[in-house]
């Protein structure tokens, strides 16, 4: 086949999983905003002339309603301790004047998507979440948007961009700077600051008489933001005294708010809606689907809306799930809502037009109103949704061939106009119950037909989608077989008629993709398929081949019964890997499991590797305890230092015994370990490790300063940046006097990501760090060792106890291997390499899941990004997470890197079988993600799909990354020497006959 050059195959692969991982979205989440449609309002008067929106935002609906002792009490409160409620003001309103509920929010749950799903009615798609915070207009209706005017106060996040997104001068936003979100003070004072600017604006209006004019208007809006809790949460978790006492400080400035209204207007014409746009987990995080991010409080009262519904006996309607059975509530009905439905809410309650992309339904058991007004409401409610689907369908028919309608709406006597006609009869009938449930039935068919329109492609994209990822794996496969085993010896079988078959194929999707107008991404979708099928085609020659080189020496029964063990045995550990995303414990089982892998080598390799064994159970079975351990932490200062002692003593004792060390390994040359290594870079080691003493002192600082609430000094924080810098840039000195010891590389890695280690961890995670670097150097080390064992490549330099005597059997295999090899500059990729590759894979996947749910935005805590950068920048602070969960990536790639060249294959032979194989776990995920159900299973199945397909993008740059740092290593001694990018492997023992072999390929491949 067509030889691809490294490189090419990189950027290949690169290109296709990102342009595939995109896939999701055109598929699962297509955006729902559209527009041409008209708008529609409630021909009746108002309930109310004014409405006023508090938003908590990151308030739990359960820690606003339990009862707790006193956050903040007096010094003369005896009675403290006493649990009792934080809101007793809006408890008031729960028991006495309005209607309560949970609302229920949609992943992804973040600021933005949540906002817009109050204030809009719609909710955006996942990748929405990318523009939450930047000063970016809105591109949808809104009901700041159909109000008369707007008042807002709050974060500028949130407030600038539905500013920008009405008409001009429709909203006025009060802002702070954004300085003020530090997450390392108390930030309670940015709720006193909305409070207080509430306040000053009706002080105004006493002497200012426009202003006083304006809000004497009717279709006025004003909305509070309230981001204290939030900053608070994250910074304290929503258990900790601080949330608690930010409850209680809203609670109170919700209830003079709402007094100061009262009293300004007096004239009961005021609706109040409060509730939040996410919860947050106990671990101070949101983003994703877990019930204590999706569940937020609503509370309405005031005019228009319904008073308490109360039964005197048993458990009121609506409290089923027993989530709100401590709330005290049992006897006031509960009305849960979805969160795009208080947008309707507000509308009704203000006089307001539906906003034209509103998907909500009007939570009719909050408002105040007889039946037939309910009906008719709810039925101009529906027109709205309806226009949507009207609109969408309308798109969708131009651009389909042969468009097939929304089987809900088809025929004369289930379409729309007939459907309205038999409601609109039911009101006149004076049946508003029914016309009600019509409306209600109406409202779903419309979204199950909005829907229908969104999935319309899915079937022909998921096709498209899943034959590119199988024909990735096997053009891979056929690359990795025809550049690794068969050397490029093959050739191309390309046809006439194959060429003809297929251009015709991309033609013809090229040509169906033009007809309907789809979108760019769709040709990217159909030409790899084409692509990497007819390179397996024109490739086929070197399947045949090398089926026969991989699978020669199976002749017998027995044999072939093993093979297949075998690969039902890798199957299966693929199988494990997908599940491990679910089950993290699943690592525990395999780590304690490959404790015994060395025992399958015979007990004679054991004894003469029983440091190695020894290390590698020793480091498999602390592993081991990682995934059982809750991914969800808590800040533990002790955990943190203890990690860090254990880096420093791991440089410490290096530095002081490099050289008794390295002469202990058998593949060092006893002249090599007297030499030493450079003044120099013991300097510079020397450095390392006094950074790593360096980052202990400066993170107890930032701990101690943000724990006692005085913020984080300048001082401490500009120490950690330099400690963080200077342990990535220090490395960099190694390069004036290098020492080409693979082990010293090694921990010169070690070293320069052991700060971070410390500065950006908050529990075990330095302990982690250690042991998956000591289990990848026993792997890589073992992995040489059982080469040499079953090849006969053993370096015979070492001492009379390391000499492979027994092995002399496997020294005539060896010879013909040599004498195939002499033609190219690498040995040719067996069976076994393909195990190593699934090693690497699952190392991989253990680097991200050991500390936490690399799928789950909450279980990675921001309290470690504090101590670098308090105010809340969510771009920066994501990077330096994303910085910490990488780095053992990077002593990953540079184990591989060695393992590489130890084993003597190509640098990137490995690599590519990896990034082959993992694809089989993306289709898998691909068809694993749900678009129904919990929002948690939803939005995980979504993570784990971008994560696998992902992989190989970052296995690519895990290749980059290893010829970087292995870069100059030479393995003097090891059987293997790499200098100047050249190899040479060298093997000192007798061949069948008793003789030495020595051998030179014409490349400069030398065998001895």
């Amino acid at each position: 086949m067509a030889r691809l050059s490294r490189l090419g195959f990189l950027g290949i692969a690169v290109v296709f999983h990102l342009v595939y991982i995109y896939s999701i979205f055109d598929i699962y989440f297509v955006s729902p905003i559209v527009s041409g449609m008209r708008e529609f309002r409630v021909d009746a008067e108002a309930p109310a002339k004014r409405l006023v929106l508090y938003v908590g935002d990151g308030l739990r609906a359960d820690k606003c309603f339990q009862s707790f002792p006193d956050p903040s009490p007096s010094s003369n409160d005896s009675d403290a301790l006493t649990p009792r409620p934080l809101t007793p003001f809006l408890r008031s309103k729960v028991l006495n004047e309005g209607t309560f509920g949970v609302s229920h929010t949609r992943v992804p749950t973040e600021s933005r998507p949540g906002h817009v799903a109050l204030i809009a009615g719609l909710y955006e798609d996942v990748s929405a979440v990318t523009t939450g915070w930047k000063l970016n207009p809105v591109n949808f209706d809104s009901v700041f948007n159909q109000s008369r005017h707007t008042w807002s106060w709050g974060s500028p996040d949130i407030l600038l961009m539905f500013q920008e997104g009405a008409v001009p001068g429709r909203v006025d936003a009060q802002t702070y700077g954004a300085e003020e979100e530090d997450f390392t003070s108390d930030a309670v004072k940015l709720d006193i600051w909305v409070f207080d600017r509430v306040k000053a604006l009706f002080e105004e209006a006493k002497t200012n008489s426009t202003l006083n004019a304006a809000l004497h208007q009717d279709k006025l809006v004003f909305f509070l933001h309230l981001l204290g809790l939030d900053t608070t949460g994250h910074g304290f978790r929503p258990y900790s005294k601080e949330y608690l006492h930010n409850i209680k400080v809203v609670d109170e400035g919700v209830k003079e708010t709402t007094e100061l209204i009262d009293d300004f207007y007096n004239d009961d014409e005021t609706a109040y809606v409060f509730t939040a746009d996410h919860g947050m987990s106990d671990w101070g995080s949101h983003g994703d689907g877990h019930p204590d991010n999706t569940r937020t409080p609503l509370i309405a009262w005031g005019s228009g809306v319904a008073k308490p519904v109360t039964k005197s006996k048993g458990v009121a309607p609506g409290h089923e799930d027993g989530f709100s059975s401590d709330w005290g509530f049992d006897h006031v009905q509960r009305n849960d809502v979805a969160q795009a439905d208080i947008a309707t809410l507000i509308a009704y309650l203000a006089g307001l037009a539906f906003p034209v992309n509103s998907v909500g339904e009007l939570p009719l058991p909050f408002i105040a109103a007889n039946p037939k007004e309910k009906a008719q409401a709810l039925l101009v409610n529906a027109r709205g949704i309806l226009e949507m689907y009207r609109v969408k369908e309308k798109e969708k028919k131009a651009t389909e061939i042969r468009y097939r309608p929304y089987p809900g709406f088809g025929g004369v006597s289930h379409s729309i106009e007939h459907r309205i006609a038999q409601i609109e009869q039911s009101i006149a009938k004076n049946r508003p119950e029914d016309a009600i449930e019509q409306c209600r039935e109406l409202i779903h068919l419309g979204l199950q037909g909005l829907r229908y329109l969104q999935t319309y492609d899915w079937l022909f994209l998921r096709a498209l989608v899943t034959i590119g990822y199988l024909g990735w794996i096997a053009f891979a496969i056929t690359t990795v077989i025809d550049l690794h085993v068969l050397h490029g010896e093959t050739k191309t079988q390309r046809t006439t008629s194959s060429i003809v078959a297929f251009s015709s194929a991309l033609v013809a999707l090229f040509s169906l993709l033009f007809v309907q107008h789809s979108s760019w991404t769709y040709y990217a979708y159909a030409i790899f398929p084409v692509f990497f099928w007819e390179g397996v085609y024109a490739g086929r020659g070197a399947l045949i081949k090398g089926r026969k080189v991989l699978f020669g020496d199976v002749s017998s029964k027995k044999e072939y019964m093993g093979t297949v063990i075998k690969g039902v045995a890798f199957v299966g550990m693929l199988e494990a890997l997908v599940q491990s995303y679910h089950h993290r414990e699943i690592y525990t089982i395999c780590y304690i499991l490959a404790i015994a892998w060395p025992a399958f080598y015979g007990m004679d390799f054991v004894r003469h590797n029983s440091l190695s064994v020894a290390t590698w159970g020793a480091s498999c079975a602390s592993m081991s305890l990682f995934t059982l351990l809750p991914a969800m932490k808590t800040e533990s200062l002790s955990l943190i230092l203890f990690g860090g002692l254990i880096m420093f003593v791991v440089g410490a004792t290096y530095l002081l015994f490099e050289n008794s060390i390295i002469e202990q390994l058998p593949s060092t040359k006893r002249e090599e370990s007297q030499q030493g290594a450079p003044l120099i870079s013991r300097a510079v080691i020397g450095i390392q490790v006094g950074l790593i003493l360096l980052a202990m002192l400066v993170t107890r600082s930032s701990i101690m300063s943000i724990q006692s609430k005085q913020g984080l000094p300048l001082g401490t924080q500009m120490v950690g940046w330099l400690t963080m810098i200077a342990s990535l840039a220090v490395p960099f000195l190694h390069g004036l006097q290098p020492s080409k010891h693979y082990l010293h590389r090694l921990l010169v890695i070690f070293l320069a990501f052991s700060p971070m280690f410390i500065i950006l961890t908050i529990s075990y995670e330095g302990l982690f760090y250690f042991a998956f670097c000591m289990t990848l150097l026993t792997w890589v080390r073992l992995e040489h060792h059982i080469y040499a064992y079953t090849s006969g490549t053993s370096n015979l330099n070492s001492s009379p106890k390391s000499e492979l005597s027994p092995l002399k059997p496997a020294l005539a295999s060896t010879k013909d291997r040599l004498n195939a090899l002499s033609a190219g500059k690498y040995r040719a990729l067996t069976l076994s390499d393909a195990r190593i590759s699934l090693f690497s894979l699952f190392l991989l996947q253990s680097a991200f899941f050991s500390t936490g749910n690399i799928a789950s935005i909450s279980s990675f805590s921001l309290d470690a990004v504090y101590r670098l950068l308090p105010v809340f920048d969510p771009f920066s602070q994501g990077a330096l997470l994303m910085l910490k969960i990488l780095a053992p990536f990077a002593i990953l790639s540079a184990n591989l890197g060695i393992l590489n060249r130890r084993l003597g294959v190509a640098p990137s032979a490995l690599f590519m079988i990896v990034m082959a194989i993992g694809d089989v776990m993306t289709i898998s995920f691909f068809w694993m993600v749900r678009d129904e159900g919990s929002w948690l299973d939803i939005g995980t199945s979504i993570s784990h799909f971008c994560i696998a397909s992902g992989l190989c993008v970052f296995v690519s740059g895990l290749e980059v990354v290893s010829e970087v740092f292995v870069s100059g290593v030479s393995f003097e001694g090891d059987g293997v020497k790499e200098e100047g990018g050249r190899m040479e492997v060298e093997i000192n023992g007798n061949d069948a006959n008793g003789s030495g072999t020595k051998q030179k390929g014409a490349d400069g491949l030398k065998t001895s």
